[in-house]
Order: structure tokens, then C-alpha cells, then sequence
């Protein structure tokens, strides 16, 4: 059961501006889009992944760490992994099973033709978009496993994209088509609150001595 009177306790060391912040960034949030990242080499690529999730109001990021361990720079996420839950699996099928368990369209990202291009697609269910690495792009697993292929329209010469930049403009256009659907995208009450005590227990210096304080009262 939710602690109610706990968020309503910590929040009287916060600033009216702060849990003001919370509440607009809470209200723009969603977990009908979501984001997996696997096995991406450059670990400022995945940082600023995660990035753009906070700044385009996706709420969970799934990152696969089979191959080269973990990959989060926390300079160049400049402090969203504190904003973002990050869901981190060994494998990529232990991923994939969990999104599928959880009732998400597997997308992958993918500049190969028969893909379906971003302006024409417009998610009408849970989504996670999938992103791979730099050089290989996405696994032959999740090539198999997914539910559709979407990629980037391109008119240059350059036939791809930074991965990092393709996530960045992918998550945006999404991001704001389901905020203008009339699909059920965000949070529920028990999700904000959740989120309203995560956030506020990160905002408050040596939270754990207060907490115990308050709940030896």
C-alpha cells in the first residue's frame, strides 16, 4: 500500500517550485512508449538515449548489457538516469520475453527497406522501440521477434544515422503523436504518487536518516 502520509512529509523539505517541477514533468509522462537498447559499444550513445527519454516524457528504458557491460555516462546523461527507470537485462531474449510479458509491439528501428517510415506509423498500442549497436544495428533475435521495422526517411547521401540521433528524433515524433491521440498515455494516479515519492527521496539530502527518523516517531 502506498505510504501517502510519507510523500506528504518529505515534500515539506522540498521548495514549491520543486514538487511544482514534479507535477508538470508528471503530467507529460508515459509508459505506453518505451525504449530498449542493445548491447550499444559507445556508452555516451546509450547516455544520451536515455536522455532523450526524460526530455521527450518516456518514463522506462530497457538496456541490454550482454556484450559489452554497462554502458551508461552519467556526463553525458547529464543526471536523466535519476528521472527514468532503467530496467537493465544480461540478454536480449530475457528483454524481449519481459516487454511481451508486460503487453508491448516490438518495433525495431531499422534503415533497411520494407521498414515502415516514422511519418507513417502511429503507435496504436504499448510500443517499445528497439535501437542496436553503432556498427551492426539490431540482433538477428529481435530481427526475428519483432512485431514491425520503422526507419527514419533519408534523402541525402549518408544512408544512416548516429544512433544516438536516430533514438532522438524517433522518440520525439512518437512521443508527440501519442500525446495528441486520444489513447489512454499517461500515468496512472498510483504511478505519479510512486513517482512523486522516487523523485523526492532523490531530491533530499540523506533521505534514509530522515525517513528512519520519521517512521521511529
Amino acid at each position: 500500500m502506498f505510504n501517502d502520509d510519507l510523500l506528504t512529509y518529505l515534500e515539506t523539505y522540498l521548495t514549491e517550485e520543486r514538487k511544482q517541477r514534479f507535477l508538470e514533468v508528471l503530467k507529460h509522462r508515459t509508459k505506453l512508449l518505451t525504449v530498449a537498447i542493445e548491447d550499444v559499444f559507445q556508452m555516451h550513445n546509450t547516455s544520451a538515449i536515455i536522455r532523450s527519454c526524460d526530455v521527450f516524457g518516456i518514463q522506462d528504458v530497457h538496456v541490454v548489457e550482454d556484450r559489452f557491460g554497462k554502458r551508461l555516462d552519467k556526463n553525458i546523461a547529464m543526471g536523466a538516469e535519476q528521472w527514468v527507470d532503467v530496467h537493465r537485462y544480461r540478454t536480449t531474449s530475457e528483454c524481449i520475453d519481459q516487454l511481451k510479458s508486460d503487453g508491448y509491439k516490438i518495433m525495431a528501428t531499422t534503415p533497411h527497406d520494407g521498414s515502415q517510415l516514422l511519418h507513417d506509423f502511429y503507435p496504436k498500442t504499448k510500443t517499445a522501440l528497439f535501437f542496436g549497436t553503432e556498427k551492426e544495428g539490431l540482433s538477428e533475435e529481435v530481427m526475428q521477434k519483432a512485431d514491425g521495422f520503422l526507419k527514419i526517411p533519408m534523402v541525402g547521401f549518408s544512408e544512416s544515422l548516429n544512433v544516438s540521433v536516430s533514438a532522438a528524433i524517433i522518440i520525439q515524433d512518437l512521443a508527440q503523436k501519442v500525446r495528441d491521440s486520444s489513447l489512454d498515455w499517461q500515468l496512472s494516479d498510483i504511478e505519479i504518487l510512486e513517482k512523486r515519492l522516487d523523485w523526492t527521496k532523490k531530491s533530499i539530502k540523506n533521505v534514509k536518516g530522515i525517513i528512519k527518523r520519521y517512521l521511529s516517531d
